[in-house]
């Protein structure tokens, strides 16, 4: 029986970058052995927020077995979803100092926690659980001394879902004030299982790139694949950018895959 205590360890069964976009892909595509070796040298964990979620999940799982140590925040519901791999810490992600006991100094920081299935019904989750979340993430971050945040934040400017933006927008405005060493990931939308609703769409978006006017809110407002944007994840992982900041919008996301 598995013992979960809070605030503790637990084991589980086993764009503008630093570098330019295709030498981003070619890390991607070395062999396992050589991504493993690479990532021996690294010291700091890979610490996900929202890990055992749409994005979390499977980016904890890419991660693992590029011979990445990652490190889970949780509530307590959602340990037996961790990645097998995975050191586990049940915490809450909206509290500053529960993220704070998951990092550790020269840590990666992957903040995934959002509201479910955002619609524009539902913008006071967005001030409550998106932005809160990422606010008490910088403050931890910057506490800890870690080396690098990374945040999927969304497209914009964009004609809808207005306060959605507007706290992801925040959010990105708080980690750009705190001086972390930041990537920002701008997807529009995540295609992939029990998402793929927007794809009815596919003929507009083929309409609107053929219409220069149109052409760069299609490109901005594109849609991206789930593979698409797990791989830009791993990406931005590996490949901190050499300033503070860096912003990666939906034509580097698709150009990781």
């Amino acid at each position: 029986m598995m013992k979960v205590m809070t605030a503790s360890l637990i084991p589980r069964p086993f764009s503008r970058a630093r570098e330019k976009g295709d030498h981003w892909l070619m890390k991607l595509a070395q062999p396992a052995s050589a991504v493993t070796a690479m990532m021996a040298t690294k010291t700091g964990a890979v610490v996900l927020t929202g890990g055992t979620g749409y994005l979390g999940a499977r980016l904890a799982e890419r991660l693992l077995a590029r011979g990445h140590r990652v490190r889970l925040l949780v509530p307590g519901a959602a340990v037996e979803r961790a990645a097998a791999g995975a050191e586990v810490m049940v915490g809450n992600a909206l509290d500053s100092e529960s993220i704070a006991s998951a990092l550790r100094p020269g840590d990666t920081l992957v903040h995934l926690v959002g509201t479910a299935h955002p619609n524009p019904a539902k913008a006071a989750e967005f001030e409550a659980v998106d932005l809160a979340s990422i606010r008490a993430a910088v403050v931890a971050a910057s506490r800890l001394a870690i080396d690098h945040l990374v945040y999927v934040s969304v497209a914009q400017p964009a004609p809808v879902m207005h306060a959605y933006i507007a706290a992801r927008a925040a959010g990105e405005a708080a980690i750009a004030a705190s001086g972390l060493r930041a990537t920002i990931l701008r997807p529009w939308y995540v295609v992939g299982p029990g998402h793929r609703w927007p794809l009815v769409l596919t003929p507009l978006y083929a309409l609107a790139a053929r219409v220069p006017h149109w052409r760069p809110a299609a490109q901005r407002l594109g849609l991206v694949s789930l593979e698409q944007m797990t791989r830009a994840l791993v990406r931005a992982v590996e490949t901190p950018p050499a300033s503070a900041l860096a912003i990666v919008e939906v034509p580097a996301i698709r150009a990781a895959s």
